[in-house]
């Protein structure tokens, strides 16, 4: 075997490698991959129940109520076509309030109850998700 053939067989190994490897980390990252939803989003994909997603948009006004426990919180997240209501056990971060853009993780419950783990709040008021403008944009809905 010639120099250059050597060199061919060694780089063909080499990406056959590299693709397997990546092949591998997508099959392992694929039930534990969060993926964002808007509320009509989450509409249109069916039945989500019990899967690992984020959703995000913004927490309707008037919508934000504490139990009495003092630690779980109710409120509801609008992409101004469709609302989802959201139930959180937990602190939520400082600067979570009515109007302002959210992500919340976790799941979708079998009566359409997203149960967070997770709340991530805006920066400041001109601050919104990446993600949570894009998916406002598409639905034609950002003000």
């Amino acid at each position: 075997m010639t120099a250059k053939n050597q060199r061919l067989t060694l780089a063909a190994l080499a990406v056959v490698a590299v693709i397997a490897a990546g092949l591998l980390a997508l099959s392992a990252l694929k039930d534990q991959a969060a993926y964002f939803y808007s509320p009509s989003d989450l509409a249109k994909a069916g039945d989500m129940a019990g899967r690992p997603i984020r959703l995000g948009g913004m927490v309707a006004r008037g919508s934000v109520a504490r139990a009495a426990d003092g630690v779980t919180t109710r409120f509801v997240v609008t992409d101004n076509v469709r609302t989802v209501g959201v139930s959180f056990r937990g602190v939520l971060p400082d600067l979570f309030r009515e109007g302002s853009g959210v992500v919340a993780e976790g799941e979708l419950s079998r009566t359409g109850l997203f149960v967070a783990s997770n709340i991530l709040a805006k920066h400041d008021e001109r601050y919104m998700p990446p993600q949570v403008a894009g998916a406002m944009h598409e639905t034609k809905t950002l003000k």
